[in-house]
């Protein structure tokens, strides 16, 4: 008797050691060597992971291949903006790629070349197709793909019960807003106005040649300052870095029926770019903030090196089980410059959202 019990607590010390040390099919090699920000990744239905994001050329967009996501193959220019027949002329960011019956579209962001009010900001969204999805890619329409009246960013699309959502972000630019943080800021002498950036959804033509409806308000800053959301996603403002509170970069899936939107807040290009997400059980809303956002932010008062972590995607790992997190940030080695991160992401049994980072190998 004394020996079976001692063969069974055997054997669960065996198997317990087993489930510590069960492989994983991916393991973060941060950061990556590639020079992109808002980097989007697709796994396309030729197994192969294929990363776009803004940067590293001018006037369009460049692409990396990788099988395994940690090594990645620099596939050159895919798509030319800027041309004399375009409709776009600079500013060229945050490209989504979706595959969609045999095809590739590639979703972006630019200033359109009509500026009767010489504004500093004018951009719309734009799509682009491919057979192959390495390019090269070129325009559905010599337009955007629709005009709100204000300047937008960031798309990105859902594919729901036989419809396509499309989510952008109003850019700040012409649009202040009241709010607690508004007051606070102009009090203390710093911003006579703080301008703010909002997600919006709206439903999309299936061809894409436009939008059905009006767009809805889903996401905004927070308008009260003891709103438990206001402290890390006003801190552009409160450090004095910027007048303006960003809700951007938006990223929408669904899990149990539930829809999750990441979304990024504070300046892009500073140290406090972080990550929050929202959930709903429609996709268009109402989304409701989550209680432990930030899920992704800087690390450099825990003792790491990384900073302004931010507009992120979600793509799935070879074993097509792990959930990982795709997103930009800095270090202290690189410096001003942005590179890509991947870390592993989970949805535990409660709902709750999190992500395993910012992590870097040494």
């Amino acid at each position: 008797m004394y020996l079976k019990h001692v063969f069974i607590a055997i054997g669960i010390l065996l198997l317990v050691s087993c489930q510590q040390k069960a492989p994983v099919s991916f393991e973060p090699q941060n950061p990556l060597p590639v020079k992109l920000a808002d980097p989007y990744i697709l796994k396309a239905s030729d197994g192969l992971y294929y990363m776009v994001g803004t940067g590293e050329v001018k006037d369009g967009f460049k692409m990396y291949s990788s099988t395994d996501l940690n090594e990645w193959k620099d596939e050159g220019r895919i798509y030319q903006g800027n041309t004399g027949s375009s409709w776009n002329v600079a500013s060229f960011w945050a490209p989504e790629l979706y595959e969609r019956n045999g095809k590739f579209y590639l979703f972006y962001s630019a200033d359109w070349r009509e500026n009767p009010n010489n504004d500093l900001e004018t951009f719309r969204i734009g799509v682009a197709v491919s057979d192959s999805p390495t390019g090269p890619y070129a325009d559905m329409f010599n337009r955007p793909v629709f005009d709100p009246g204000y300047p937008i960013i960031d798309a990105n699309l859902l594919f729901e019960d036989g419809k396509v959502y499309l989510y952008y972000s109003r850019a700040c630019y012409k649009h202040p807003v009241e709010s607690e943080v508004a007051v606070w800021a102009r009090e203390k002498g710093m911003y006579d106005e703080i301008e703010e950036s909002w997600i919006y959804g709206v439903e999309m033509k299936p061809d894409f040649s436009g939008v059905i409806g009006e767009p809805q308000v889903l996401l905004r800053p927070p308008l009260t300052m003891d709103d438990q959301q206001a402290e890390w996603e006003s801190r552009s403002v409160t450090s004095g870095e910027v007048n303006r509170r960003w809700t951007e970069g938006s990223y929408i899936f669904k899990h149990n029926d539930i829809f999750y939107m990441m979304y990024s807040a504070n300046f892009y290009g500073g140290k406090n770019y972080a990550v929050g997400y929202a959930t709903s059980k429609s996709p268009l809303g109402l989304f409701t903030k989550a209680d432990n956002n930030p899920v992704l932010e800087k690390n450099v008062e825990k003792g790491g090196i990384v900073t302004g972590t931010g507009h992120n995607s979600v793509t799935v790992a070879p074993d097509g089980k792990q959930m990982l997190c795709v997103y930009h940030g800095r270090t202290s080695k690189t410096g001003d410059q942005r590179v890509v991160f991947i870390d592993l992401m989970e949805i535990r049994e409660d709902g709750i959202l999190v992500v395993h980072g910012p992590t870097t190998r040494d």
